[in-house]
């Protein structure tokens, strides 16, 4: 295959594409396009079929079902050295006996390029991952963000169409894992190359990603922006995965005007913006920092109040420029609540555990979230 931009709008597809290990239906029926130079996170727990994605567009393994595209031609029964894309692992695997030069020219002398071509191009793609002056070191001298640059260079050193990343910054320290987590963004931007990045840490992909694909069991469950993502979540289980979510669930008892009213049975009325049907029982989600508790709360008799929950404190924690309390509402629900301490009313300071107070979020907070369809029997694996 070759690279370029003709062929196609996009450098890779996925049309109905099934894996099955044995009776595990690994990856199922999954649609999804890639656009050229785009930066697209699989992102999702362990077993969601995120890793077997990408092996399936690396080559190592081959789909049961469908189609999957590489700069518009069918891959599927390609070999891996045959398609236009590199991987980078968790594990380097840089041959310890070489120096770092030797390690990123390694492929190109297996290719026949001359020696000063292939120097040449290895010199420049250390400059882009910024370990000018290295060339002579071996990996042993390096750290291990260091030698996950090396990594890097190794990768791009041929401009494929398009970079996998499986989970490559798992083994770094969190301070070098943010550190590269800017690198990574600044190399994928300086070079125009499409990024496909595996990771179950969902802060990487909201801080790297030009969009997120939210697997769970083998089916992705949404597939948008990060801020599309974080703030309207399409189902419980992104809501969830996505950060922190509270969870209140009731029936609808009042829908017009792109707002709703969801009664909780337990003396919670959630009005919100959105659309709804009268009648449906319904879920949402609410952010902790969405919440407030209200100013000089004694937790007032609020029953049937719109927007308004009575709660008794479970337990309340400094996080450096926050606040959370953790607290339980009168029906048993527990909800956390993150406040600013910048913003938090002075008499906030002085609650504890067991004291009685009255939490308090705007219309706009809640988010309505699509009940999850039936679960398949059968387990994915990643």
């Amino acid at each position: 295959m070759s690279s370029g931009g003709h062929g196609s709008a996009y450098d890779v597809e996925f049309r109905s594409v099934t894996k099955r290990f044995g009776d595990l239906t690994a990856v199922n029926a999954v649609s999804f396009q890639v656009q050229q130079g785009e930066f697209l996170s699989l992102l999702g727990p362990s077993g969601c079929g995120k890793t077997t994605s990408l092996r399936m567009i690396a080559g190592f393994e081959q789909p049961d079902d469908g189609e999957i595209l590489i700069g518009g031609e069918n891959a599927v029964g390609t070999p891996p050295y045959k398609r236009d894309v590199n991987t980078v692992f968790q594990q380097y695997a840089l041959f310890p006996h070489m120096t770092i030069l030797d390690n990123v020219a390694y492929g190109m002398k297996q290719q026949r390029v001359s020696k000063s071509e292939r120097y040449a191009r290895a010199r420049e793609a250390l400059e882009l991952v910024r370990l000018t002056g290295r060339e002579k070191h071996r990996p042993s001298m390096l750290s291990g963000g260091q030698q996950q640059r090396v990594a890097l260079a190794r990768a791009l050193v041929n401009r494929p169409r398009v970079l996998l990343l499986d989970e490559p910054l798992g083994a770094l320290d969190l301070k070098l894992r943010k550190e590269m987590q800017i690198e990574l963004t600044r190399i994928q931007q300086q070079v125009g190359i499409t990024f496909i990045y595996v990771t179950h840490d969902q802060g990487e992909a909201l801080s790297m990603s030009d969009r997120i694909a939210v697997m769970s069991d083998g089916v992705i469950e949404q597939l948008d922006t990060p801020a599309e993502i974080y703030d309207r979540p399409l189902t419980a289980f992104v809501a969830d995965f996505i950060g922190e979510m509270n969870f209140l669930q009731g029936r609808v008892t009042e829908a017009r005007d792109g707002e709703y009213d969801l009664d909780t049975g337990t003396g919670v009325v959630v009005r919100a913006r959105g659309e709804a049907t009268r009648g449906q029982a319904a879920r949402v989600g609410i952010r902790p920092a969405r919440l407030r508790i209200a100013a000089g709360s004694t937790n007032a008799a609020i029953h049937g109040a719109i927007n308004a929950a009575r709660a008794v404190v479970d337990t309340k924690m400094y996080l450096g420029d926050e606040v959370q309390v953790v607290v339980t509402l009168d029906g048993g629900t527990q909800m956390v609540i993150r406040e600013q301490r910048v913003d938090s009313d002075e008499s906030h300071d002085a609650i504890r555990p067991g004291d009685p107070i009255t939490i308090q979020w705007d219309r706009t907070a809640p988010v309505l979230l699509a009940e999850p369809p039936a679960p398949d029997p059968t387990p994915a694996e990643d």
